[in-house]
């Protein structure tokens, strides 16, 4: 499992023209699943996730938590985090999840975020969706369970 967390002052994900999830301050989390990934890696990249100190204390340190500063999470599906361009210049896509294992995956992913208390906004699993975002920092952190 692969995440790639950007730190948001806000952001917004669009299907078809309507807003499927927005948040203020938080997390904008897109998420790769590969064939090898089990609920063990999910709990973990959550428990990961929901611990991170990336938001500044009072001296200027990134210390303080999500949950401290009431930031949301704004969960993306993203295969494409497993696209392979080593050869060639069109990506394979051999290393994600089928869509029947990434998705109900993806979904437990979200469930074990709310289960630490996160306020969790979605876009729609396979969709094309438009992503919007106000990189806070910018911090971008990418998150790996291998």
């Amino acid at each position: 499992m692969k995440v790639v967390l950007q730190r948001s002052g806000k952001a917004s994900v669009t299907v078809d023209g309507e807003i499927t999830g927005s948040i203020d301050k938080g997390y904008v989390l897109l998420v790769g699943l590969t064939h090898e990934d089990k609920k063990e890696d999910v709990e973990y990249i959550a428990k990961k996730i929901a611990g991170l100190r990336l938001w500044e204390d009072d001296d200027g340190k990134m210390n303080k938590s999500i949950d401290e500063v009431g930031g949301s999470i704004l969960s993306v599906s993203q295969f494409t985090l497993y696209g392979d361009v080593r050869k060639g210049r069109r990506p394979s896509f051999i290393e994600a999840a089928r869509p029947e294992k990434a998705e109900p995956l993806w979904h437990y992913f979200n469930e074990c975020l709310e289960g630490y208390g996160l306020q969790v906004e979605t876009g729609i699993f396979g969709a094309m969706m438009d992503v919007e975002l106000v990189n806070d920092g910018p911090v971008t952190i990418i998150v790996e369970s291998k």
